[in-house]
């Protein structure tokens, strides 16, 4: 069968809810909520569902709710307010509508509040009818009665609670099971500790028949044929007898063929390609033709492919802008077999058994640079990659098992910027770490000419503003393959009545730059997801410039065991328009200081605090937690000098200075954007940033003509 497919991850859906809110001032610490769980955590294609979400901090108020995706949208279920009561809503309801053809998978959503957008939840998109854990069900005797196909959904609330559900099924019959609840915590932001789930099905007797830990990650996922008719119990706990009333899970319960990958993995735009279900259940068709249109985005996708008259469960596909060599069936287990490609490639393969190795030889000449890429355990596959490049006798040139983007480590493979030490063939090797194989050991390696380049990272996903204050977003870059050039920061898609400022990262060493954001003072309760970019010239000797450009990916911060500051990739970063809070504004005495080298300057700084709002603010021009720092823009060898600043505002000061002080070395530098920010603490980790409009920094080495003569 032939058909051209379409992915229906679309562009980000906003739905709004209109109520109106006071313009009140606050007393406190005014903090966005942060979201914690959503029950049920999963929502029915073609349906529309109630849930009730928990946040730390208020929701009170909330007017709008994004979803990523196609086909789903949410609204508040708002609770009745007594007038003149001001309730602290940490728990609401809220309707999600899924349309007939919405992609079933994982959603994030946020919801905008008068105290600013919210961190990330996460909702489950399911093919089938959802059931809700009731009552004590912490044994099999008050197990729940519950009917297939389904997805069961329900929390390990609590130390010891084990969870049952009672079933009944036919002989011959085979179900899987696919359970998503720690993959689902990933982005909760103050959830310290994870659920590590297992699943068990059990017979009447109470005897374990099969039981799954880890399979997509921490989750379990079992396949299981019972042989005989009869009653059965489904049993799910943390694996170390542990609780928390935010673990939250659902289990798909089906029999339907399960897709857990493709082989090849991946496929080039333009081509045409047979992918190989790889999964349970699968019917005498086992494979599908499908066609890439050329204009297909490149990038790991979900896709549900066609199988007979159905489709699959979305599979994990990555389309590439190289074209894809796939490994032949002939053996490729030494370097004396490795199968040739040409470079730069993507190569797509599969490790079929235990022991299994793949090699595949290139040619190079001396001082060529190339880059390898392995796209595996990010795109559910079970290989731990382990890749070397060999040289033609098979002696090992370089190494890479795990890898790392931005903040985060992964257990794919990457060796960057390889340099050929001569002409002549080398061998790229692939296997398993620990030599396991088997159908789900895909994978997709990316062989590219190492060419200058920059990433973009965004230390948070979320910026909020008041009507008249500033926010400051910290872009990290990342420079690769001999790029040392200026980025020029921008960003698309602001909210009405909101302006930005685009500052720059300083060439060769630089590694920071900020956007600063303002508000008018009579724009209105608002958001908008926003696009960070970086744009720069390559300048190399000999040759024609290259502009280079990136889009920047955003984090969402998360609170680590003993206060650490973690860091989640996040698909949105998310503009918002509150209502006024705890600091109206932030005024600065300049805002174009020029220093000498060894010059200090001072800076002084005023604040508004709303009325009532008495707790410290905390100055600084860079952002830190603890000893980390996490933004910091100011021009190279200019530093803020704590002991002759005044950073702490304390009950109800509202001024105070910071002293730029320029190192005798520093080098020259022209107009570098930084801003100061006004800091007030949410939790350890988390501060509501209140930023001043920007301040323009100069370094200017040119001595004075007096010192001339």
């Amino acid at each position: 069968m032939k058909m051209n497919i379409f992915t229906r991850r679309a562009p980000i859906l906003f739905v709004l809810v209109a109520i109106s809110v006071a313009n009140e001032r606050a007393v406190a610490q005014t903090s966005y909520p942060m979201l914690m769980s959503l029950k049920p955590v999963a929502a029915h294609v073609g349906n529309s569902s109630e849930h009730t979400l928990k946040s730390r901090y208020t929701m009170l108020g909330t007017y709008d709710v994004i979803v990523t995706g196609e086909g789903v949208t949410g609204e508040i279920i708002h609770p009745e307010v007594k007038e003149g009561e001001k309730p602290n809503l940490q728990e609401i309801k809220i309707r999600f509508n899924v349309a007939s053809d919405a992609q079933p998978g994982v959603r994030d959503f946020r919801i905008g509040t008068p105290n600013g957008v919210s961190t990330l939840g996460q909702l489950v998109i399911a093919e089938d009818a959802i059931i809700q854990e009731e009552g004590d069900n912490n044994t099999r005797d008050k197990a729940n009665t519950i009917a297939f196909p389904a997805t069961v959904c329900g929390a390990i609330e609590k130390a010891e609670d084990v969870d049952y559900f009672k079933f009944t099924v036919e002989a011959g019959r085979a179900l899987s099971f696919h359970v998503r609840s720690q993959r689902l915590q990933d982005r909760i932001h103050d959830l310290q500790q994870h659920v590590d789930p297992i699943l068990s099905v059990r017979d009447a007797n109470g005897t374990s028949l099969a039981a799954s830990d880890n399979y997509f990650y921490a989750d379990p996922y079992l396949h299981y044929e019972f042989k005989h008719a009869g009653e059965y119990f489904l049993e799910i706990r943390d694996v170390r007898y542990q609780g928390n009333q935010y673990w939250e899970y659902a289990i798909e319960v089906h029999g339907r063929p399960f897709i857990t990958n493709v082989h090849p993995m991946a496929v080039g735009r333009g081509q045409q390609t047979r992918f190989e279900f790889v999964g349970h259940r699968l019917p005498d068709i086992r494979d599908t033709f499908v066609s890439i249109p050329l204009d297909r985005p490149v990038g790991s996708q979900w896709w549900e492919l066609p199988m007979g008259n159905s489709v699959t469960n979305p599979a994990p596909v990555v389309v590439s802008d190289l074209p894809v060599f796939t490994e032949l069936e002939s053996g490729n287990n030494t370097h004396e077999a490795a199968q040739h490609v040409s470079l730069p490639m993507g190569i797509t393969g599969r490790i079929d058994s235990e022991s299994d190795i793949d090699c595949y030889s290139f040619a190079a000449m001396k001082d060529e640079k190339f880059s390898f890429e392995v796209v595996a355990r990010r795109q559910q596959s079970a290989i731990d990659s382990h890749l070397r490049i060999l040289d033609a006798t098979g002696m090992q040139l370089t190494l890479s098992d795990d890898m790392r983007i931005g903040k985060r480590n992964f257990a794919d493979s990457f060796i960057e910027n390889w340099t050929a030490p001569a002409d002549g063939m080398f061998v790229i090797e692939v296997r398993d770490l620990h030599l396991r194989g088997g159908a789900d050991f895909v994978y997709f390696i990316r062989a590219t000419r190492s060419l200058p380049s920059f990433e973009l990272f965004v230390d948070t996903d979320k910026t909020q503003l008041t009507p008249g204050t500033g926010g400051a977003i910290f872009v990290r870059a990342e420079r690769k393959n001999g790029f040392t050039g200026e980025i020029q920061l921008g960003i698309e898609g602001l909210p009405d009545g909101v302006e930005a400022s685009c500052g720059r990262i300083l060439p060769d060493k630089g590694q920071d730059g900020c956007i600063v954001l303002t508000a008018s003072p009579d724009t209105k309760m608002r958001l908008a997801n926003v696009q960070i970019t970086g744009k720069a010239t390559h300048v190399a000797e000999g040759q024609s410039p290259v502009a280079l450009a990136a889009i920047a990916t955003p984090y969402q911060e998360t609170y680590q065991p003993g206060g650490g500051r973690g860091h989640w990739p996040a698909e949105l970063h998310t503009v918002a328009v509150g209502r006024a809070s705890d600091i109206v504004a932030v005024t600065l005495s300049e805002y174009d200081v020029t220093l000498k080298p060894g010059e200090s300057k001072q800076i002084d700084i005023k604040i508004e605090r709303a009325e009532g709002f008495d707790k410290n603010v905390t100055l600084d021009v860079t952002y830190n937690h603890l000893s980390s720092v996490y933004g910091n823009s100011l021009p190279p060898g200019v530093t803020l000098e704590k002991p002759k600043s005044k950073t702490l505002l304390t009950g109800e000061t509202i001024e105070g200075h910071i002293t730029l002080t320029a190192a005798k070395d520093a080098p020259v530098a022209q107009r570098q954007q930084i801003c100061v920010m006004a800091n007030v603490s949410l939790n350890f980790v988390m501060k509501a940033t209140y930023a001043s409009k920007p301040l323009f920094v100069s370094v200017d080495a040119t001595e004075p003509e007096s010192d001339k003569k």
